[in-house]
């Protein structure tokens, strides 16, 4: 596939979760945690809930407001956790991260969707949008263990 389609699909598919977004709203079960952040340089802003038990992400929903690159990616993000342990959500964090900054990464790992966001990294001044939603989690699961 040439670069200019991939671009186009990737595009695509960052639409498609901005406007569709999964996941989107509030945990109001007993026990989940909300952790809030924002970015004040563009005025990004994310709640996210999860419900964590015996160390795995039963669930995950986000609520806020902000660009296509930020609201998408934590459609994405919520998509990618659910289901996974802790440790597995965070290494997956730090995945996205050096997938942000164009560092190498674990390539033989499944991004799914996600990948569709590393064209981001050519613009330093989006990264911010792209990992507000991965930086609320893993700052939640880290305050759980």
């Amino acid at each position: 596939m040439s670069f200019n389609n991939l671009d186009t699909l990737y595009r695509q598919v960052i639409m498609d979760h901005y406007k569709n977004p999964r996941n989107k709203g509030v945990l109001t079960e007993d026990g989940s945690l909300t952790i809030n952040m924002n970015n004040p340089t563009c005025g990004d802003r994310i709640q996210l809930t999860l419900k964590v038990e015996n160390g795995i992400v039963e669930d995950a929903k986000f609520d806020g407001e902000g660009c296509s690159i930020s609201m998408s990616s934590a459609s994405m993000m919520t998509q990618a956790i659910k289901g996974r342990n802790m440790e597995e959500a965070i290494k997956l964090s730090k995945v996205f991260s050096d997938l942000m900054q164009g560092n190498e990464y674990d390539e033989d790992l499944d991004l799914g969707d996600i990948e569709a966001l590393q064209g981001v990294s050519k613009f330093p001044a989006r990264i911010k949008c792209a990992t507000l939603a991965w930086k609320a989690m893993e700052k939640g699961l880290k305050e759980q263990q």
